[in-house]
């Protein structure tokens, strides 16, 4: 009830009436009102994203179990690394005659530290230095093609026989390519970029020659062909001595 001087309210005051829920609402009944927006819906792209991913996934896996399984053989990877081998056929140019008894071989080890720059410029533009590890073996051989007439003299008894020899030589040191190998190698900058303008496939030739000289050195001092003498006594005698003779001298004359 009313009091005096008051006018009665027919809806509580804060409580929303009917047209109040029509216009928040959007009633379609109301031509006056528009229509409220659509629902979005949330994470569109990031569902799309996981349905691609999937299917790229799936695509993998039927590809490689399609290989695994021999289904189609001839699957490869077009980006697989291939070889291609242009090299001519190889050219025989002479043949030689040997005569050589190889008695001894020395195998030997060098490390070459070459370093190439110029005065009064920074290493770091212009120098070129390499640490190579050089691997060879040198032969040492008797030559019995320069065997002369009078070389071998038997005993008139046959008991004994004296042989001269040729003294034994050296053969050509022959480097391992596939034992030797660049340990380390500093270049400067202009040295870096010659190498992309004119590049030079020899550039490590000096190193290898400068190896192949020192086992050569090396293989002169270390009493190689001394041992080639021994080898070579201990072969002849062995062989002679079950031809019969008992005594056999065997001399080496100078190279």
């Amino acid at each position: 009830m009313a009091r005096d001087g008051e006018t009665p309210q027919s809806e509580f005051p804060g409580y929303p009436t009917a047209d109040t829920l029509r216009t928040r609402s959007g009633d379609p009944d109301d031509p006056d009102t528009p229509p409220a927006d659509p629902p979005r819906s949330g994470g569109g792209p990031a569902r799309g994203l996981l349905w691609v991913l999937g299917a790229a996934a799936l695509v993998v896996v039927v590809l490689l179990g399609t290989q695994v399984t021999g289904i189609f053989p001839d699957f490869r990877n077009p980006f697989a690394k291939e070889q291609t081998d242009r090299s001519q056929p190889p050219l025989l140019k002479s043949i030689q005659d040997l005569s050589r008894y190889v008695a001894a071989e020395g195998n030997f080890q060098v490390v070459v530290d070459l370093q190439n720059d110029r005065n009064n410029v920074p290493e770091f533009l212009l120098n070129q230095r390499t640490l190579f590890v050089g691997a060879g073996s040198v032969e040492a051989y008797v030559d019995f093609g320069k065997i002369g007439e009078g070389a071998v003299v038997p005993s008139a008894d046959g008991k004994s026989v004296e042989i001269k020899l040729p003294a034994p030589q050296l053969g050509e040191t022959n480097l391992d390519m596939d034992k030797s190998y660049v340990f380390a190698e500093e270049r400067g900058l202009f040295n870096r970029i010659g190498d992309l303008v004119k590049g030079d496939p020899n550039r490590q030739q000096q190193v290898y020659r400068m190896a192949e000289e020192r086992i050569t050195t090396a293989a002169r001092d270390s009493g190689l062909a001394k041992r080639a003498e021994e080898n070579t006594r201990k072969m002849l005698e062995g062989l002679l001595r079950s031809l019969g003779y008992e005594k056999i001298t065997i001399t080496y004359t100078a190279p």
